[in-house]
């Protein structure tokens, strides 16, 4: 069995494009981006790109004992590796595509989701998938929940902007890369 930095590196080196960094993400972004999210009130948090769990254990630390956290990652390396690592029965580790996020949540019992988090590379990946993940996601986000990004680039934001009338922007320089923090809101319904 591999350990978490080996996995994760392998995971980079397979898939340079999709992983995003060589090292998974330091504990100040993890804190800082996880901060505005209303734990009372989340059943359901979703990850795309969870990795090799950097943020799953800091969010089930955090999530409510009548939570779920559902992880998407089109990476076998790493949901294997979750699924053996991680034995708290409110965790699901899907392989698949955060494009799919609506079908997946609802085949997993849910309605909607109350948060998203995403480290996907949004500059990198294939033309037409940043979009459609954004549009996907905002449409599976309860009204009052958030989109929560964090990014090496903009370029997520500008996908965003599309569909999140409201973005709060942060930065992270305790990180390797100094990271770009967002948070879509979406708006309560009128």
């Amino acid at each position: 069995m591999l350990g978490q930095w080996a996995v994760f590196f392998r995971g980079f080196v397979e898939h340079p494009k999709m992983v995003g960094s060589i090292i998974p993400s330091s504990r100040f972004t993890i804190r800082q981006m996880l901060e505005p999210v209303k734990w009372d009130e989340c059943k359901l948090f979703v990850e795309y790109g969870p990795g090799v769990g950097t943020f799953c254990r800091p969010v089930l630390e955090r999530l409510r004992q009548d939570g779920a956290l559902l992880v998407i990652d089109t990476n076998p390396l790493f949901i294997d590796y979750l699924n053996r690592t991680i034995t708290d029965t409110r965790f699901t580790a899907v392989l698949g595509s955060a494009e799919d996020v609506e079908r997946i949540v609802r085949q997993h019992g849910h309605d909607h989701a109350d948060y998203v988090l995403s480290g996907l590379p949004f500059s990198t990946l294939p033309p037409g998938v940043g979009p459609a993940i954004a549009e996907a996601t905002h449409n599976i986000i309860r009204p009052g929940g958030a989109f929560l990004v964090y990014q090496f680039s903009a370029a997520a934001r500008d996908f965003m902007a599309k569909h999140f009338a409201h973005i709060e922007q942060g930065f992270q320089w305790l990180n390797v890369l100094p990271c770009q923090l967002f948070w879509g809101w979406k708006e309560e319904a009128a």
